[in-house]
């Protein structure tokens, strides 16, 4: 593997990253700013709307507001890096597992689990979100309780 692939593999895992970090602390201008300009998310697979990634961030503010304690975990991520002619391409495709627990203000709650298909490109800016579709796959109910 040459550097330059190792380099987009790390810039690529840092996206994904950024992208759990900003629903996780509801920084929405954070989670805009991930995604190309005509970037897309989907969420029907976990109950949820799909649409262009700003309007998509506006819908996620407000039922996020319903749990303020959340905190997904992103794992078994499989990064790949398409090809441009035996040249690092710029685009990239992840499909990531994760296990989500979400709790209501007024207690209770769920974990949730199932996978993430990412879609990236490259710009002048470097890696952003083409795409995001989540894929539910399970839910339990959960009593669940915020750190003191």
């Amino acid at each position: 593997m040459d550097l330059a692939t190792v380099m987009d593999r790390l810039a690529v895992d840092e996206v994904v990253t950024r992208y759990a970090h900003a629903v996780d602390d509801g920084d929405w201008p954070a989670y805009r700013a991930l995604f190309t300009h005509d970037g897309r998310a989907d969420y029907r697979g976990a109950g949820g709307v799909e649409g262009p990634a700003a309007e998509v961030a506006g819908w996620l503010e407000e039922t996020m507001r319903l749990f303020p304690v959340r905190q997904h975990l992103i794992v078994n991520r499989r990064v790949r890096l398409r090809d441009a002619d035996g040249y690092p391409g710029d685009r990239a495709d992840v499909r990531a597992d994760y296990v989500s627990p979400v709790q209501p203000e007024s207690g209770g709650g769920f974990l949730a689990g199932g996978r993430y298909a990412f879609g990236l490109a490259r710009g002048d800016d470097g890696w952003r979100l083409r795409s995001v579709a989540v894929h539910e796959k399970w839910r339990r109910s959960a009593l669940l309780r915020a750190a003191e």
